[in-house]
């Protein structure tokens, strides 16, 4: 009597457990590697390296002060001083990235 009430319980919780192991590859997983891909790369921004802002400025790294993690951009408009976590992505590699062609 008291095996099946056991099996039955954990046979309940099954698809509880399955969702909650789906939702971590999909969803948690993926989103924490992002954030690590983020950090390194905010950690590795150099002067001279042509980047965006997460809100969509474009322009060149001039100054990098590690004192308060803050940089300087050049842009089109003068140069403007943004936090470290500001920055997007890097343009650098995918200016020189070759052109692909489709057929």
């Amino acid at each position: 009597m008291f095996l099946q009430a056991s099996t039955s319980g954990i046979s309940s919780m099954l698809p509880f457990l399955a969702m909650i192991v789906v939702i971590y590859f999909f969803m948690i997983r993926p989103q924490m590697a992002k954030q690590k891909k983020e950090k390194k790369f905010q950690a590795e921004i150099k002067k001279g390296t042509r980047v965006i802002t997460s809100s969509g400025i474009h322009g060149k790294i001039v100054e990098v002060n590690e004192n308060d993690n803050t940089i300087t951009i050049e842009t089109g408009a003068g140069k403007i001083k943004f936090e470290k976590v500001a920055i997007s992505m890097e343009l650098t590699n995918k200016l020189n990235a070759p052109a692909v062609v489709k057929k």
